[in-house]
């Protein structure tokens, strides 16, 4: 019996309602779990709800992919569409089948081409319009969701299958339609051939470099069961987990990928969903054993890739840019695991092998031995190459080199690049990455609103494309996000998510970013030596515990803590050596930020000139939240100096900062040393009903939004990853900051300024 590849691809680019994903599942269930089991169900919550008990404990868990097979997922719900079909009359069942399959795995358009060509007659989708099964429209037919058209599918006998994509195969001559004729052409035929086998493989390549990612992985399992060759079967199918990953469809490429031994494929998974140490390992062993690209472990985008024919012996030698590929990946892996070491270690594999690695990679490995100059070159070089239309993850490579380099526009640039850049060829799983690290950037030039915002969209993004770790790094972005807008509450919690997590897998950057983002919550609160004893321990031993280049980055917040809390010993020491660093860079950022540290050092007024450099340098900078803390800081040393004008004036600028970039506990730290001044300054007035919804966190709009809509606390708490107490704290804030009492004057003002 003909089994093409199950449409469930089709409609992954179009996710179900991120709302949705609180309504019917078990809020106990991993975030992760809970956004693509309702992805793979597209959304449907009867179909979410016959699968979730079907779930082994491993899958319910995370750790095994979820099914991925129509039959697998809702088996009864997917009978009872069978039967509203059957019920059908046969002339229109045809038309329905024909529609279908011109449907997946990406649509086709070749339906009313076809009709034209076998002359059939159009009158019978009448029938499947009276039951609402289905619509015609001018382009074709419309199903009533996606199980319905799955159902029509197959309820077709074998043979009127393959009759009808021999008929698409005929209609689909067009310029740009070779990929889709030879799907239809391989869905069409009886049994293995080689003939097809190898037009399938040309033409995945095809659909591959125009970014076609999910039609290519149809294209290569339809020629691996056509394939009568068990090794040739076992490349195909790598090939294909390789185009399912970068479509998005983690879960398929891990059960695609399963029963290969490609430590490429293996090393990537995990890097996105399993132990970074293993993933180095992995990654490092498939350069070292010169794992071909063909094996489907090249995870690159469509452009480059390069598939060797299969009439000849497969070499041995990775393309040199495959190669390169994957020790960017291991870079990727060396960086999550906090262990830096491994940068070297990884700079020697490829001396060994004849390989030039990406600047990024040696950069890491030279700053990590203290040669600063060496380690600057390298990065400035890599952080160079982020033209537009490069090659995403280099792009992203290019953004980590910027921003160790404290380049913080070209780090912005690159990473947007990156993103553009994955979005054109189709590789829709890199998108979320980009986020990653362009968070970063996002941190201090001002814009924590928006970046929230954005960085809440990429971890949904990550959860719904199985990059687990991923998401835990962008949890920890959002701690980071909410210690600067000061919720405190929001803060510990995805501070805490994603220290969980990070010590499950190995994970020492989110862990480290995560304490950082507590470190400054203390800080802008006035609790120095809680914040000192955080950045303390960020270069914590341990896979999961700490990061050197985090604790490396953070070094200013440490020696404001330490200062203010008594202990300038070792943040004298911590100075050095970023002065050092500074210095070597030449980051303008960088250097006021020394200055800064200089000026915390120094005695009385002393310090003053440390302060005016250090703002002389901001201001040829992009880091504008820390250009307000310095002037915060120098005002509370003039004011300490009884210098009581140029402390009012400093105090103002940086209390006015604060206020515009959403900084409460900055902003109150400025009142505070207004007061003490003698100059009180009230808080900003809280706007009165009716007044726009602007002075909201990106947090509680979206809760806002979802509180309108009628979603109760639990719900919203779902969809948020966050704890029912946390959104019962976020809707007092929203309450409070808008003036408002209850739910319906919520919905009343969003209404209100909407229609404004």
């Amino acid at each position: 019996m003909l089994t093409p590849v199950n449409p469930t691809s089709l409609d992954r680019t179009s996710p179900p309602s991120r709302t949705d994903t609180g309504r019917t599942l078990d809020p106990a269930l991993p975030e992760g779990v809970r956004i693509r089991l309702l992805r793979a169900v597209y959304g449907d919550p009867r179909a979410a709800a016959e699968l979730l008990p079907r779930l082994t404990p491993r899958q319910a868990a995370g750790l095994d992919p979820l099914p991925t097979e129509p039959a697998s997922l809702a088996p009864e719900l997917l009978a009872r569409h069978r039967r509203e079909i059957r019920a059908l009359p046969d002339d229109t069942r045809l038309l329905l089948l024909l529609a279908a399959a011109d449907q997946y795995p990406v649509a086709t358009h070749a339906f009313l081409r076809a009709v034209a060509a076998a002359r059939l007659d159009t009158r019978p989708l009448e029938a499947a319009e009276t039951s609402g099964v289905a619509h015609a429209t001018a382009g074709g037919v419309v199903f009533r969701d996606a199980w319905t058209r799955i159902a029509a599918y197959e309820t077709g006998s074998p043979a009127d299958r393959r009759d009808v994509h021999r008929l698409l195969a005929r209609v689909l001559r067009a310029e740009g339609e070779t990929p889709r004729r030879s799907w239809h052409r391989g869905a069409g035929a009886l049994g293995p051939s080689v003939r097809l086998t190898a037009e399938l493989r040309t033409a995945a390549q095809q659909a591959r470099d125009a970014g076609e990612h999910p039609l290519a992985c149809a294209l290569v399992e339809r020629a691996a069961a056509l394939c009568l060759d068990p090794r040739e079967q076992s490349r195909l199918l790598n090939r294909a987990a390789g185009d399912a990953w970068q479509s998005g469809e983690g879960d398929r490429a891990r059960r695609l990928a399963a029963a290969t031994d490609s430590d490429a494929l293996n090393g990537v998974f995990a890097l996105r969903a399993g132990n970074a140490a293993e993933s180095f390992d992995a990654l490092l062993t498939a350069v070292a054993r010169r794992e071909p690209a063909e094996s489907g472990a090249d995870l690159r985008p469509a452009s480059g890739s390069t598939e060797v024919p299969r009439t000849v012996a497969a070499p041995r030698t990775p393309a040199p840019d495959h190669a390169v590929h994957l020790l960017a990946r291991a870079t990727e892996a060396a960086i999550y695991t906090g262990d830096l070491r491994r940068c070297r270690e990884a700079a020697a594999v490829a001396s060994r092998v004849g390989i030039v690695p990406h600047g990024t990679l040696g950069g890491l490995a030279a700053a990590f031995e203290g040669r600063y100059e060496d380690a600057r070159d390298l990065l400035k070089a890599a952080a160079g190459r982020c033209g537009p239309g490069g090659d995403p993850t280099l792009l992203i490579h290019a953004g980590i080199a910027a921003l160790m380099l404290g380049d913080h526009t070209r780090a912005t640039t690159a990473t947007v690049r990156a993103a553009a850049s994955a979005r054109a060829r189709g590789a829709t799983v890199v998108v979320a990455q980009t986020m990653e690290f362009r968070a970063y950037a996002e941190f201090w030039t001002g814009h924590p609103r928006a970046a929230e915002t954005a960085t809440a969209d990429a971890l949904w993004q990550a959860h719904a494309t199985g990059q687990d770790n991923g998401a835990c790094h962008l949890q920890a972005a959002l701690a980071m996000f909410a210690a600067l807008t000061g919720d405190g509450d929001v803060c510990r919690e995805r501070a805490a998510a994603a220290r969980s997590y990070a010590l499950g897998r190995g994970l020492g950057l989110p862990a480290a970013l995560a304490q950082w983002a507590l470190a400054y919550l203390d800080l802008s609160s006035g609790r120095f030596a809680a914040a000192a004893a955080r950045l303390r321990a960020l270069a914590g031993f341990g896979p999961g515990h700490g990061h050197r280049a985090i604790r490396h980055l953070a070094t200013p917040h440490y020696v404001e803590a330490a200062v203010r809390s008594g202990d300038t010993r070792i943040a004298r020491a911590a100075h050095a050596d970023y002065d050092r660093w500074a210095r070597a860079v030449r980051s303008p950022d960088d250097l006021a930020l020394s200055a800064r540290c200089r000026a915390l050092l120094a005695p009385g007024d002393e310090a003053v000139e440390h302060y005016r450099i250090a703002l002389d340098l901001h201001a040829r900078g992009t880091r504008d939240f820390e250009r307000a803390r310095t002037e915060l800081l120098f005002g509370g040393a003039l004011r300490r100096l009884r210098r009581r004008t140029e402390a009012r004036d400093r105090l103002h600028t940086s209390l006015e900062a604060f206020e515009s970039f959403g900084a409460p506990h900055c902003a109150a730290q400025a009142r505070a040393e207004l007061r003490a001044l003698g100059t009180p300054v009230a808080a900003t007035a809280l706007p009165t009903p009716g007044a726009p919804t602007t002075c909201l966190t990106a947090q509680q709009l979206m809760v806002a939004r979802m509180a309108a809509d009628g979603a109760t606390n639990r719900e919203i708490a779902v969809r948020l990853a966050l704890s029912p107490r946390t959104i019962d704290h976020h809707l007092r804030g929203v309450f409070s900051r808008l003036g408002i009492r209850s739910r319906i004057e919520l919905v009343r003002l969003l209404a209100e300024g909407e229609a404004s």
